[in-house]
């Protein structure tokens, strides 16, 4: 048998079901298992014949083989050449070892004596089954279920050998290694347990009597696992030259049916393996995330549900040496150590869907055990993103794959791009359809009107906004010009930005009385009073809308929850009967936005008294409107139903639901509405609710020091006294006056998504006298500085000038 390449092609080869069972990953080829005919003339044959018969039966049977096999185009031999070219590195005598494999040639044996395997000649092998992506399923990482011949009972479990090796065993062996230079009872533990996937069952299965046939535990001794693992690497190369020489004879075995646990055990552990943090290994790594991608749903709900008990250290471990993988193959250090990409298409998409499994482990757990940043990769910033998206968009559930399928590893970064590119395509198409519209009328062309055009008198801005947007509906997608009546400024950006800060400041004033501040989580809610018009609700939304739209950061404090609900759905129903904005809510919701309410909910939960005779509430709840105390059911005769022990659960998910969702869902829909009348795009479907909250107000988290690193000087150099002033004042500042120091300069006082380096920071130097305070110009983010003589009087001169920071004017 043989490890055996894809037939090189832009696309993947058929999904599971297509030709080949799922099962199938490694199937046979050149030197591998004879076919049920020509194992029947084997059998016939006589132990005492001569080697030169022998020989000619080998020779026949090859023929007979290459015949009945379709060929593989060369993209075969390349992979085997990448493996041995591969060794380069840690194992560089690797090809030498793959050479001494292909002589033993050993006979065929079954599930507990795995076929050894022959690597180099496999150019008659078959293709392995490859992935089929759905991509704009909800269940983005489920495969193809089994074909009909395939969906049988699943076969008992084999029995395993006996294995009584223990961790105190095995480190007792590592040590007297250590000291007598006699590695061969550490050599042989490792050649055996890695022998075969029933082998790795036997020492590393808690129970070899017990089943283990649920998803709450994998039965895997995680302990000796890792103490295995952790001494792999320390050991000579001919003992980790005889692991992956192990798993490559387990990746060879036939399979003829599904998986089972034991098969799944085994993938677990292998995927631990530290070796394959080394590029010689790639290609074994490679058709093991092939295997492991070409399971069943079934099977990966699995390793799923198992992944999620990998603990934190070694599941961070994995999903590294996963991104690693994908970074390397997409930019090789050194080339010449892998096929062409061309002729190993499947790799990458394999290995992003096996990441896609720890993906959906990791979001399982309550907190995740790893921060979902955590599966960006950054690599994926210097490719064709726009390529991708399109890809994405056009092919829809074709195999064709894109990193856009899987958006968990595509970075905040990079998806600004994407939505930025995409806005400005979307900004390009309508500012073009009102030319040609404007030249058909054979009307003169107004640069205006590639624009949208708002002007508002600061004394009325809340109602001039509101009037100018309802006008200017078909204008949103239009880059965005701000005028403020009676002030000569001109819109390099700037102005715009002072007109977000302001326009928001005012709207979320608890006056207005559109949103309600919580001082104990610190963020506004929606106020969820009844009125006849929600248009400013809508005002709200479609001013976020632009600000992701024109690449303007806001100062809003929305809870987690309310992006969560702006993505629900993310893409606006064509039926406008259709709910919107409503999404599954929890107690953990409401701690983020009432910390004391949901306090209390918690309390009532875990009461262990009499909840009925002690409370002595019912399903509805009261809410105090303009003095008026109003009283809502929480479901139909909610007043007659009391709150008992046995139904607390549903009273409490109840209340949730009606504060988050219910009371607020006409304020909520037109927020929805207005923020998707500028940013409907598909492109929202990439993101997840704390990434739409990072694009709409950036990040709080100020890094002056980065700032510093990032900074321009004109007039200056970084070394001159005043500079130097500079920094050891606002190094010193308070993080209430660093914000004021940024919104001086910038016209606001978050990080955009990028980080300070994307501020493009300057300072310049002023030549008005020192009496001067320091000038501001928000549109280019440059900051004009006098040179003060002194720190004392640059502290003074910097604060009375950010302190005192609103309008717009000219000299």
């Amino acid at each position: 048998m043989s490890l055996q390449s894809p037939p090189a092609a832009a696309e993947l080869p058929p999904g599971p079901g297509e030709g080949h069972p799922p099962g199938a990953e490694l199937s046979q080829g050149s030197a591998a298992a004879p076919s049920a005919e020509e194992g029947g003339e084997e059998e016939e044959e006589e132990e005492g014949e001569g080697e030169k018969e022998k020989e000619k039966e080998k020779e026949k049977e090859k023929e007979k083989e290459g015949e009945k096999l379709p060929p593989i185009p060369s993209a075969s031999t390349a992979a085997a050449g990448g493996l041995e070219e591969g060794a380069k590195n840690q194992f560089s005598t690797f090809s030498n070892f793959i050479t001494t494999i292909n002589q033993k040639k050993e006979g065929i044996g079954n599930r507990n004596s795995p076929t050894q395997l022959v690597i180099p000649n496999i150019k008659n092998g078959r293709d392995l089954p490859a992935l089929c992506l759905d991509v704009r399923q909800k269940k983005r990482m489920s495969m193809d279920t089994l074909p009909q011949e395939l969906k049988a009972p699943i076969p008992p479990e084999p029995s395993l050998p006996i294995r009584t090796k223990t961790v105190k065993d095995f480190q007792d062996d590592m040590e007297k290694s250590k000291a007598s230079g006699d590695w061969k009872a550490v050599h042989n533990f490792y050649s055996t347990t890695f022998d075969s996937f029933l082998e790795i069952n036997a020492a590393f299965k808690k129970d070899t009597n017990s089943p283990f046939n649920t998803i709450e535990d994998s039965g895997i001794d995680a302990n000796f696992v890792n103490v295995v693992y952790d001494a792999l690497l320390n050991t000579p190369q001919d003992v980790q030259k005889s692991v992956l020489k192990g798993i490559i004879n387990g990746l060879l075995q036939e399979w003829t049916g599904p998986r089972t646990k034991d098969d799944l055990r085994a993938y677990c552990i292998l995927l631990q393996n530290p070796q394959f943090s080394n590029t010689s290994t790639y290609v074994i790594y490679a058709h093991l995330l092939r295997q492991i991608a070409a399971l069943t749903e079934a099977d990966h709900h699995f390793l799923v549900h198992w992944s999620k008990k990998i603990s934190q250290k070694r599941f961070k471990q994995v999903v590294d040496r996963l991104l690693q993988f994908i970074s390397l193959r997409l930019f090789p250090a050194k080339p010449e150590e892998f096929p062409p990409m061309v002729k190993c298409t499947w790799w990458i998409p394999s290995a992003t869907k096996v990441l896609s499994l720890f993906n959906a482990a990791n979001s399982l757990i309550s907190p995740p055990i790893i921060s979902y940043t955590d599966f960006y990769n950054s690599t994926l910033d210097h490719i064709d993103l726009m390529e991708e998206y399109h890809n994405w968009q056009c092919y829809g559930n074709s195999h064709r794959f894109s990193f856009c399928q899987y958006p968990f590893i595509i970075s905040i970064a990079a998806k600004k791009v994407i939505i930025q590119r995409d806005s400005e395509q979307q900004m390009i198409s309508i500012a073009r359809q009102s030319l040609v519209d404007k030249v058909s009328r054979r009307q003169k062309p107004d640069m205006n009107m590639l624009f949208l055009n708002v002007k508002v008198r600061r004394t009325h801005l809340v109602s001039d906004s509101l009037d100018e947007l309802a006008r200017k509906k078909a204008d949103l997608k239009k880059k965005l010009k701000v005028t403020f009546v009676g002030e000569a400024g001109l819109d390099m950006g700037g102005l715009t930005k002072e007109w977000f800060l302001l326009l928001i400041r005012q709207i979320f004033h608890p006056d207005y009385g559109m949103f309600t501040y919580h001082k104990d989580s610190q963020c506004h809610w929606f106020s969820s009073f009844k009125c006849d018009n929600y248009s400013e609700f809508r005002l709200v939304g479609a001013l976020m809308g632009l600000a992701v739209y024109n690449s303007i950061t806001l100062d809003i404090r929305f809870p987690p929850c309310c992006y969560k609900k702006l993505l629900s759905p993310p893409i606006v129903p064509c039926d406008h009967n259709a709910l919107v904005g409503i999404c599954g809510v929890t107690l953990d919701d409401l701690f983020q936005i009432m910390p004391e309410l949901a306090h209390g909910l918690s309390e009532l939960l875990s009461y262990e008294g009499n909840v009925e005779e002690d409370f002595y509430s019912t399903f509805q709840v009261f809410q105090e409107e303009f003095g008026v105390i109003k009283s809502y059911n929480l479901k139909p005769n909610g007043d007659k139903i009391p709150v008992t022990n046995r139904n607390r659960k549903e009273y409490v998910q109840l209340y949730v639901d009606f504060l988050l969702n219910r009371s607020i869902y006409k304020q909520f829909a037109a927020f929805y509405y207005g923020f998707h009348s500028v940013c409907a795009s598909y492109a929202l479907l990439l993101l997840r609710p704390e990434e739409v909250e990072i694009l709409v107000c950036g990040s709080p988290e100020l890094d002056m020091s980065a700032l510093q690193r990032s900074t321009q000087y004109e007039g200056y150099q970084k070394t001159d006294l005043t500079i130097r002033y500079f920094w050891d004042v606002v190094l010193g500042f308070s993080l209430d006056l660093q914000k004021k120091l940024l919104h001086f300069a910038t016209g606001s006082d978050r990080v955009p998504v990028g980080g300070m380096a994307d501020l493009n920071f300057k300072i310049s130097r002023s030549e008005t006298s020192t009496n001067w305070l320091p000038v501001a110009h928000t549109c280019f983010n440059q900051l004009c500085l006098p040179p003060y003589k002194n720190k004392k009087e640059l502290r003074q001169k910097l604060i009375i000038g950010i302190s005192n920071a609103e309008g717009f004017g000219l000299e």
